[in-house]
């Protein structure tokens, strides 16, 4: 396992919300002269992704060559194979991740998108309104969906288009030689810079050679963290290893808060409350967000490391899902995302102890059967949760 590679002299704009994001991804697509990547897990069929679908086809029709992939659970079948037909007659090229689960129930989580390898976009937002729900139902938000993405340029583009090619290359028919040409060319771009100013790196989760990428990142992070450690999900059921890091910073100190999303799934509450008891036992604050959706997979750690992107703490997106985030080593840029995150921890409400201290029987039955019914899950799509 390689460590993170990290390249310098990057330019990482923090992107909050689809009311920064789209604006900045649609100018992009606008502006695009000869290649456009854009992957995405949910491609919906609303207005503001309407507008996206717009803005590439009127790339297409101007000769750029606009390839788009999304993931066939994510997306929907109906909505997959539609899409697919509204791209080919705009002459733009389009492929599914897993159609009709011929992987199994792997998913492609990632929300990454490079335009002429010059800009790149990567973060937790979906080609969806911020208004909309981003589950099955399609229901509509009482506030704008709470999450982030970056705009970058730079070197690490490079990698990131790298990462994308490699993808679509994947779901297409490759020959082996094309296969070990493009293994080679990713061992040499992902060398990178190690000076500089900003220091960025891509960590992938798939399952081959970057099964723990992304957990052992935050590992790492939380191991040297000697102050503070913000982290933000909307699904919070992390493995062994990630708890116990969560738990030995704060008993050492470190003020470790975690801000996570509730009222999605009932039963992701449940299992997300069974960790509850022993991480505030530890000091670990929780502070859950109800004002909407909360849809940020983002974490800050002390001064300098800071990350966003499309991995949340549980084990579909540890373990089993394609996951993309960028890591960032920059302080002015961590102050701003640990501001962004306070601004939201305001907006929550604290977990008291003492509400988790004296649970009723009940109560303790009903996180312990969500734990259980979890980690079964988990095992049938085998998954070694001792992760």
């Amino acid at each position: 396992m390689r460590p993170v590679s990290f390249s310098a002299n990057n330019h990482i704009t923090l992107l909050q919300n689809g009311a920064a994001f789209f604006p900045a991804l649609i100018a992009a697509i606008d502006g695009a002269r000869s290649e456009i990547y854009l992957e995405t897990y949910i491609f919906a069929a609303d207005e503001t992704a309407t507008q996206v679908q717009q803005a590439l086809a009127r790339a297409a029709q101007r000769g750029v060559k606009v390839r788009v992939i999304t993931d066939w659970i994510g997306t929907g079948r109906r909505r997959s194979l539609s899409l697919g037909e509204e791209f080919r007659a705009a002459a733009v090229m389009h492929r599914s991740f897993n159609p009709w689960f011929r992987r199994g129930v792997a998913r492609m989580h990632r929300k990454m998108c490079v335009v002429d390898r010059q800009t790149g976009f990567i973060g937790g937002l979906n080609i969806i309104d911020d208004m909309v729900s981003d589950d099955d139902r399609r229901l509509p938000l009482p506030a704008p969906r709470w999450d982030f993405a970056v705009s970058i340029g730079g070197p690490l583009v490079a990698v990131i288009h790298l990462e994308l090619e490699a993808q679509w290359l994947r779901l297409g028919e490759m020959k082996l030689l094309e296969r070990f040409q493009q293994f080679k060319r990713s061992r040499v771009i992902a060398a990178g810079a190690t000076q500089g100013a900003v220091l960025a790196g891509l960590v992938l989760r798939d399952n081959l050679r970057n099964r723990r990428t992304i957990q052992r990142a935050y590992l790492q992070a939380l191991g040297h963290a000697r102050q503070s450690a913000l982290l933000t999900s909307p699904y919070f059921a992390p493995g062994r290893k990630l708890r116990r890091a969560l738990e030995i910073a704060a008993k050492r100190g470190v003020e470790v808060t975690l801000l996570l999303g509730v009222g999605h799934y009932r039963l992701q509450d449940a299992v997300s409350h069974s960790y509850y008891p022993k991480l505030l036992k530890a000091g670990v604050k929780i502070v859950e967000y109800r004002k909407t959706a909360l849809h940020a997979k983002v974490a800050v750690v002390d001064e300098n490391w800071a990350t966003v992107g499309s991995s949340n703490f549980d084990g579909l997106s540890l373990l089993v899902n394609q996951e993309a985030n960028v890591v960032i080593n920059d302080a002015e840029f961590s102050r701003t995302l640990r501001q962004r995150i306070e601004e939201g921890i305001a907006d929550g409400v604290e977990v008291e102890a003492r509400t988790f201290a004296n649970l009723s029987w009940f109560s303790r039955a009903r996180y312990g059967t969500a734990f259980f019914l979890y980690r079964m899950l988990m095992r049938i799509i085998a998954i070694d949760y001792r992760e």
